[in-house]
């Protein structure tokens, strides 16, 4: 753990967070940005499934939202992974994934975990195939979203990471 990780608190999002999750997530400049009032739903309707780091004045610094799937109770999908730009390189990102996956190993049996990452990203790369490393997981890679799906203009096909089977004492 480094100084940065030592100082910060893993904790869940609550509804005052949707702002800075919003700006974290803008300043990002690589997710796709999402409407302010999605974060703030998604900060009151998935907190239990969500992680914020916080730093010693409290103020979010990270963070991942996700849900378990309906038709896969005991996947997660981590829908976005952002740290603010002064925390970067730092093991932020994977302390919120190792932090959340416990404690819904632990509350809710999750067994694996899903994400999307458009080709290219290698933080997000880097991050989900070292967290399949540290907890002896293995990765599958398929595109799940191709590129002419999306209504909106050009956008990279997304590319689908299932990680799994967590053994109940990896999600720690």
């Amino acid at each position: 753990m480094t100084a940065a990780q030592a100082d910060l608190l893993i904790d869940r999002p609550e509804v005052t967070d949707g702002a800075a999750l919003w700006r974290i997530a803008k300043d990002s400049g690589t997710l796709d940005l999402n409407s302010s009032y999605s974060y703030l739903l998604w900060c009151r309707d998935f907190a239990g499934t969500s992680a914020v780091a916080r730093s010693a004045d409290g103020a979010p610094v990270g963070f991942i939202t996700g849900y378990v799937r309906p038709e896969r109770p005991r996947t997660l999908l981590v829908w976005q992974v952002a740290v603010d730009a002064a925390y970067r390189g730092h093991g932020v990102a994977a302390a919120l994934l190792d932090g959340l996956t416990a404690r819904l190993g632990a509350g809710h049996g999750i067994a694996s975990v899903e994400t999307t990452i458009t080709p290219g990203n290698t933080a997000s790369e880097r991050l989900f195939t070292s967290y399949a490393a540290r907890h002896g997981a293995p990765v599958t890679r398929e595109v799940l979203f191709d590129s002419g799906l999306f209504p909106d203009g050009p956008h990279q096909p997304e590319v689908l990471y299932r990680i799994g089977p967590l053994t109940p004492h990896s999600s720690h």
